[in-house]
């Protein structure tokens, strides 16, 4: 008998289940920072089957066991042209296209073993620690600049956004003359109000701006990533598209963490008062937060064969959906899970993947985090929403969820 992925299953007994869901994404009702309730309410199993946007049908993971297993098990693929879409994406139909030159995440190994290896060794301990210290010193200048605006001020525009980009410029050795034009078509690209249009005008221009500064490090390195990179086997091309991943991997993420993460905190007084108390707590704070609000989601993979996990058999080419933010929310592994708890031992969290994949980034997005948060609070004591918050408008149609823009004020002395 042929396998249809697509029927109905029938149980033991001889009855029939539902056919499988499509994947839940509205968020638009209870609270902001949990999962969507349909994805909720799929969760009280580990895995079960899922309906993607092309009637493909493939698997739904929620639970954290199966979501590490999947994520680390080298027989699921991340190549984009073996994936389904679970949800329709603006500008994406049909079949995927191969990741472009130097973007390792849709890549398999031998081919992203060899540029993993080239990043990992480039992460080092001192460029972290200088990292550290600049991330303060920026810190610092974003916070000058917001007192100078405010008191009332969109937090995004203010210090959300410019605090990664800033250190996205610091980890690729962006000339301080070049930032401005840096950041002003990074701010179209991730501007949620902004066409697919100029969008793509600034993904273009951002990428030619990404070949004259590999060109550049090339003539005169200095002591940052880009340079480093120059000294290893590889391409122009190839330079210039490891240094648009890192762009994209780095700051859309932090940058809705920051936003996001700050507004969790003020929907949790309890918790801001403690960080506010103790800025020890700021590592914790960031760990939480990440499991909390597991803003990239969800991870996609492809079964290379037939892969049996948590007693599932996954067929060959079936699709899986890793739901982050649900695994993160698994009781199995976080007692409590709905509540944002900064005591919490976080640790063992899937926010940046887990396995092969697993960000290389993850150090820096959580030093910005550390410093950015307690810095912020310590600046501003009085900081608060400017509006209600049901009125804070949210990414929820986007591949990173966040918020779209945070008003905030405080009082002046």
């Amino acid at each position: 008998m042929s396998y249809d992925p697509t029927a109905a299953a029938t149980t033991a007994d001889g009855t029939t289940t539902d056919a499988p869901p499509t994947l839940p994404t509205d968020r638009r009702t209870g609270c902001p920072f949990d999962p969507p309730a349909g994805l909720t309410a799929l969760s009280d199993t580990p895995m079960r089957r899922l309906r993607y946007a092309d009637g493909h049908v493939g698997r739904l993971v929620t639970g954290h066991a199966a979501a590490r297993a999947v994520l680390a098990d080298p027989r699921f693929s991340s190549r984009y042209e073996l994936l389904h879409l679970p949800v329709s994406m603006a500008g994406m139909s049909g079949e995927l296209p191969p990741a472009p030159v130097g973007d390792i995440i849709g890549l398999d190994a031998p081919e992203h073993s060899r540029y993993r290896r080239l990043l990992t060794g480039r992460f080092t301990v001192r460029r972290m620690r200088r990292l550290t210290e600049r991330a303060e010193q920026l810190t610092s200048e974003c916070l000058d600049a917001m007192e100078q605006a405010g008191p009332t001020v969109d937090l995004v525009e203010a210090f959300a956004r410019p605090v990664p980009a800033l250190m996205i410029c610091e980890l690729l050795g962006v000339p301080y003359a070049e930032r401005d034009r840096f950041q002003s078509q990074v701010a179209i690209l991730f501007d949620q109000t902004v066409g697919e249009g100029p969008k793509g005008e600034a993904y273009t221009a951002l990428l030619q701006y990404l070949e004259e500064l590999v060109l550049a490090k090339r003539a005169e390195p200095t002591d940052d990533l880009l340079s480093d990179l120059t000294s290893a086997d590889l391409t122009d091309e190839e330079l210039a598209g490891i240094g648009g991943l890192l762009l994209a991997a780095g700051l859309d993420t932090t940058m809705n963490m920051l936003g996001l993460g700050v507004f969790a905190l003020f929907s949790n007084p309890d918790q801001l008062d403690a960080l506010r108390a103790d800025p020890g707590l700021a590592g914790q704070t960031a760990e939480e937060l990440l499991r909390y609000l597991s803003v990239a989601d969800p991870l996609l993979r492809s079964a290379l064969e037939d892969v049996e996990v948590e007693g599932e058999l996954i067929r060959a080419g079936e699709t899986v959906t890793v739901s982050v933010q649900a695994a993160n929310r698994d009781p199995r592994r976080f007692p409590d899970p709905d509540r944002l708890d900064i005591h919490r031992r976080a640790t063992g969290h899937l926010a940046f993947g887990h396995g092969a994949h697993q960000c290389l980034g993850q150090q820096l997005a959580r030093v910005e985090m550390a410093v950015a948060l307690p810095a912020l609070f310590a600046r501003f004591p009085t900081l608060r929403l400017a509006v209600p918050p049901r009125e804070v408008p949210l990414r929820d149609r986007a591949n990173i969820y966040g918020v779209v823009s945070l008003p905030v004020t405080w009082d002046k002395e």
